[in-house]
């Protein structure tokens, strides 16, 4: 009878560096260029998550930037409308996803058609039939829509107008999809006439979507546990464990002691612990909030002991970090949070606080760190200032 394997010992050190190297972010120009690098990095992540705020570039464009130098936010309206590798579905939340993976949301999709949604429990069957009249006609965006009755909201984030929600519906049952993004206005086209298909793709198989969870996460994260791999998805878990036992069994998979993870169990192939260079000690990333690094904040605060504080909706008074802290990553370690704000009228990159964490509050090497952060803020702030006619 064949022994399960003893966890091999993992440093925090060591997990950063995998983790860094699954992300991209230890190199400067990993994907290249263009709408070509939108696709591969979004394919190579899996997802690029999609937030409103704006009180600096909305969040899927900081994410790709800080991964593709060079990257304009046209880049991911061709991605999106014109090449359509790319489209919007939900993942943890609302996310671009590659065209590419299509079918492995189409059961998620069935299930909306089948039992509904529970954030648009109030659509009515004629709701729906209007905007599904629209929409067949040609690509709709809800200004479109004039002679909706405003009701009131069911919660905080909801439109008032009922042709919205149909839409939101719609969506989520993969009927239409969104072709085209300007600035947060979204245009609805149905789903076969924007890919040219005459039906949709043959959904992926439970099996295979179990599958999927697990390559994603060892592919973007190097380093995974339950948790990671099975985010805000927690009914995933138990199958995702036996895959993970199945090819721990045939040595596929490397079972880990991660430094500090107490009984949370690791793992990782065993290529992605073979050593690596590191990333470069004078790389500066100056990071979105909900970048793929930091939306974990358990996970990001075990590997980089950094426990980042999202405070956009805690009372002034009571923050910490500012309204809306970015960490800074400099070579394998987050020294910094800066609290920035983008003043588009007088064309300014506001800096409203700049917090020491880490290696950063020592004082030794400080003025030499600043300077390094200053640059990448100056070339953050051009970012941020770029004027773009197809900006979506």
């Amino acid at each position: 009878m064949s022994r399960t394997p003893k966890p091999l010992p993992l440093q925090t050190s060591q997990a950063r560096q995998i983790w860094l190297h699954a992300q991209r972010l230890d190199t400067r120009e990993p994907f290249g260029a263009g709408a070509q690098a939108v696709a591969d990095a979004i394919a190579h992540l899996g997802y690029v998550q999609i937030d409103t705020i704006n009180v600096i570039e909305r969040c899927h464009h900081h994410i790709l930037y800080s991964r593709i130098p060079s990257y304009r936010r046209a880049d991911l309206s061709h991605a999106q409308s014109v090449d359509r590798s790319v489209f919007e579905y939900w993942t943890h939340a609302l996310s671009y996803v590659p065209s590419s993976d299509f079918r492995f949301f189409l059961p998620a999709m069935r299930e909306h058609r089948r039992e509904g949604h529970k954030w648009f429990a109030s659509v009515t069957a004629a709701d729906m039939r209007k905007v599904m009249r629209l929409v067949r006609a040609g690509p709709l965006t809800i200004r479109d829509i004039e002679d909706d009755v405003l009701t009131e909201k069911e919660h905080l984030w909801q439109s008032r107008k009922p042709s919205k929600r149909a839409l939101q519906l719609a969506f989520y049952t993969g009927v239409v999809t969104i072709s085209e993004r300007q600035g947060m206005l979204k245009t609805y086209e149905l789903m076969t006439r924007h890919f040219g298909w005459d039906k949709l793709p043959k959904p992926a198989s439970a099996k295979d979507g179990i599958t999927y969870l697990l390559d994603r996460a060892l592919r973007a994260q190097g380093v995974v546990s339950l948790d990671s791999i099975c985010h805000l998805d927690a009914p995933s878990k138990k199958a995702v464990a036996r895959l993970i036992a199945s090819r721990v069994r045939r040595g596929e998979l490397v079972s880990l002691a991660l430094e500090g993870a107490g009984k949370q169990e690791h793992w990782a192939t065993p290529s992605a612990l073979e050593p690596g260079e590191g990333a470069p000690p004078d790389l500066v990333h100056i990071l979105s909030p909900f970048d793929p690094l930091i939306i974990q904040r358990k996970r990001t605060n075990l590997i980089f002991g950094y426990n980042h504080l999202f405070e956009a909706y805690v009372p002034k008074a009571k923050r910490k970090l500012g309204y809306f802290a970015l960490p800074v990553l400099v070579g394998d370690e987050i020294v910094a949070a800066l609290d920035l704000k983008t003043d588009r009228q007088n064309k300014k990159l506001l800096m409203q606080k700049w917090t020491w964490v880490g290696n950063g509050k020592k004082t030794a090497g400080r003025k030499e760190l600043k300077r390094r952060i200053e640059d990448e803020l100056d070339r953050f702030e051009r970012f941020q200032l770029a004027e773009e006619v197809a900006a979506s």
